[in-house]
């Protein structure tokens, strides 16, 4: 039987940085991902969290149509479709699902499902969907997924997940990495 993979879609299929050329533009910085160092992006910039939320519900279609691959995303994925079953578990809005469907034709990615679920609260996902393996950027849900449900979480290194994370939850660099652990990890099974 396929084991099912829950993976998250921003900041781990597509690239961690996808946002900030677009944060740059509208708030006339010069920002990378390592200025990133926490979660919540208006703290993190110290900008007025309203006027931030406001723009991004304004922008995010065009980001999330725009957003490019994580390097290696692609092949990984590709690779394991034919292996493991694909559930895209994203805290996207519902009203997003065509855009988000549509990014992943153009991208040439399959998939089993897509839920966007519309919250950061991604532990009742993957527990209807009986996901064996989770793939998060966030550093809390990751946690907060490997504790509630006990299954062992790929948690993919940025500058704002950096906090200690607990045995369960193995923190990679890229899709390489997390391929590496995936392909061990089942040869255990």
């Amino acid at each position: 039987m396929k084991k099912r993979f829950g993976i998250d879609i921003d900041g781990t299929v597509t690239h961690p940085s996808s946002l900030i050329p677009y944060i740059n533009d509208q708030y006339h910085l010069n920002i990378t991902l390592d200025d990133i160092t926490e979660y919540n992006l208006s703290a993190a910039l110290n900008l007025e969290p309203k006027a931030f939320y406001e723009w991004f519900i304004d922008t995010e279609p065009k980001i999330y149509s725009e957003s490019p691959l994580a390097p290696g995303a692609k092949e990984i994925l590709t690779k394991w479709k034919n292996q493991y079953h694909l559930y895209f578990i994203s805290a996207r809005s519902s009203h997003l699902l065509e855009l988000t469907r549509n990014w992943f034709t153009k991208n040439d990615l399959l998939y089993d499902h897509i839920e966007l679920i519309g919250s950061h609260y991604k532990v009742e996902a993957a527990k209807k969907y009986e996901v064996d393996l989770f793939f998060e950027d966030k550093h809390d849900n990751a946690v907060m997924i490997h504790e509630e449900l006990q299954i062992p979480v790929i948690l993919f290194d940025t500058p704002y997940n950096r906090d200690p994370i607990p045995e369960g939850v193995i923190r990679v660099k890229n899709w390489s990495e997390a391929n590496e652990w995936v392909a061990n990890w089942d040869n255990k099974a």
